[in-house]
């Protein structure tokens, strides 16, 4: 396989090249403008190519970038389906929607342009935050005003200090399972929908009326093996998705409430948009998450650095040079053999939910 083809290094070049697979199926690109600028000072979009008619009963829809800087894979995945074409199964279509989070993408970062992380961000806004104790208490030393080998010994002694005393998942939950209150920080969710939150509904409305099974991939990077990508299932025991998925999938797929999933818990994610906005189908939804970095841990320093770099930091020294190139390769390996183990397993994937959709 040569998979590298369909990936490309910035998220300008990266539109052009799902536009462009897109334009050679025959399809129309549908574009939602965010009011920001990319890093380059270029104009950001969201792009959505569907395949297949509009009133489809069954619907595959495949997200890249919700985590900006993991739109590098996400995109490589939808533009090499678009170079496939597929059949579609009776009464199918897929919804590709390409950089829903196009600030983050353009900047290398995982976070909005309002510093949210969208994931976190889909909580009813009406009602109580998620408290996250452990963020309160680790606060300083999680996204700290210095940046330095001798600083971030200390952050780290103490943060390990904590793993100790409370396990290395209550550290892992306390930097990464979303926070309310601190706008600054890390994994923050904000106080109301994004742009790309309502960008996202408004994207699956016109789908409402009509989609009655519903499979929903979300493209993620940053867990797990290299070029590995984890069938995470977005749906706790309770959920009636929790009994499709483990029909299409069984122990292929993870789950959070089994103890399987290489993830954290994690409040507000985009599953919920999924079945908010299309409340009358059944949904079957996971995140594909694809490993880059050996580390979990050097992976959320990589966050942690990065957000220190936009709050504290010179984005154009050469300490913030190394950090966009740290959090770069945390989040994508511009590596064939990582890209091609990518596209296949992605691929995989998708023509597996194709052929459960098919057959619901």
């Amino acid at each position: 396989m040569n998979a590298s083809q369909y990936f490309r290094p910035t998220y300008a070049a990266a539109r052009e090249a799902f536009r462009d697979a897109a334009a050679g199926r025959g399809l129309k690109i549908q574009s939602h403008r965010n009011p920001a600028k990319g890093a380059a000072g270029e104009e950001l979009t969201t792009d959505v190519a569907l395949i297949g008619a509009a009133d489809a009963g069954r619907l595959m829809i495949v997200v890249s970038g919700t985590h900006g800087a993991e739109g590098f894979c996400g995109s490589g995945i939808q533009v090499g389906w678009l170079a496939a074409a597929d059949r579609l199964p009776a009464d199918s279509a897929i919804l590709l929607v390409h950089a829903i989070n196009p600030y983050g993408f353009s900047h290398v970062r995982r976070v909005t342009e309002d510093n949210v992380d969208l994931n976190r961000n889909f909580i009813d806004h009406g009602n109580a935050k998620p408290a996250n104790p452990g963020y309160d208490t680790l606060r300083e030393a999680i996204c700290p005003k210095d940046w330095t080998e001798e600083s971030e010994r200390k952050n780290l002694a103490i943060l390990h200090a904590y793993a100790a005393q409370h396990g290395m998942d209550a550290l892992e939950n306390a930097i990464a399972s979303g926070q309310y209150v601190d706008p600054q920080g890390v994994f923050y969710g904000g106080t109301q929908p994004t742009w790309s939150n309502r960008a996202l509904r408004e994207i699956l409305a016109p789908f409402a009326a009509t989609a009655r099974q519903v499979a929903f991939i979300d493209l993620h990077t940053g867990i797990g093996p290299y070029g590995f990508g984890e069938i995470m299932s977005n749906h706790s025991a309770r959920d009636p998705g929790d009994k499709i998925m483990r029909q299409w999938w069984g122990g292929e797929a993870t789950y959070f409430d089994d103890g399987t999933s290489s993830s954290y818990y994690v409040a507000g994610d985009t599953n919920i948009a999924i079945t908010q906005t299309l409340s009358k189908a059944r949904i079957a939804g996971i995140t594909l998450e694809y490993g880059t970095i050996p580390r979990k841990e050097d992976m959320m320093n990589a966050v942690r650095a990065d957000n220190w770099l936009y709050v504290h930091g010179d984005l154009n020294s050469a300490q913030g040079r190394d950090i966009k190139a740290q959090i770069r390769d945390a989040f994508y390996q511009d590596k064939n053999d990582w890209k091609d183990m990518v596209v296949e397993r992605g691929h995989y994937v998708m023509k597996r939910m194709l052929r459960c959709l098919g057959e619901s």
